[in-house]
Order: structure tokens, then C-alpha cells, then sequence
């Protein structure tokens, strides 16, 4: 599997899918498997019973995952969506922005 270009806390915006147009933040990261979760997109229903007494059971909606290839990372300085150049800046590999050239990490 190919490593992914966004990793947890970056904004993206969903490109495809039934959340196409949504933006939010990455809540967690699977490179294995190639998926992310971002906030607020690919919203699923989970029923939870009630583990100890008192605690309610229920329907709790929170975020599934989406495949990495539909969500594109937006950049802090322009604000638009826009795919990653690598590049190495004093010994390092950052992430560039292909549209103003900022670099992201």
C-alpha cells in the first residue's frame, strides 16, 4: 500500500462520494488499509447497549471511514483544495502545496 498524503489533524475536503464538498479535519489515519475518518463526513449509526448499570444504550452517530483517494488536503495559505509535491528542505521531506508552493509540515 502507498503511503498517505494526509495524516491526522490536516483539513480536507471530500471530492467524492455522498459527503462530496464536505470539509473538516482528519480524526484518525489508516495507511494498511489506505482509509481515513474526517469529522462530520461518512456519518454511521452505531447501537450500544448498556454496559454497567445506569449507563443509557442507544444510537450513537459517529464518523466511519473513507478511502484516502476521495478526500484532497486543503492548504492553510491559499484555502483551496490541492494535491502534494514532496520536496526536501534542509535534510528533511516536507509536503509542498502544488498551487502557492508553501510548505505544509
Amino acid at each position: 500500500m502507498a503511503k498517505l498524503n494526509v495524516k491526522k489533524g490536516d483539513t480536507v475536503v471530500v471530492i467524492s462520494g455522498q459527503d462530496k464538498g464536505k470539509q473538516g479535519k482528519i480524526l484518525a489515519a489508516n495507511p494498511e488499509k489506505g482509509r481515513v475518518s474526517v469529522q462530520g463526513a461518512a456519518m454511521i449509526t452505531k447501537h450500544v447497549k448498556p454496559r454497567r448499570q445506569g449507563e443509557a444504550g442507544g444510537r450513537i452517530e459517529t464518523e466511519g471511514t473513507i478511502d484516502a483517494s476521495n478526500v484532497m488536503l486543503v492548504c492553510p495559505k491559499c484555502g483551496k483544495a490541492t494535491r502534494i509535491a514532496h520536496q526536501v528542505v534542509d535534510g528533511k521531506k516536507v509536503r509542498v502545496c502544488k498551487k502557492c508552493g508553501k510548505v505544509m509540515d
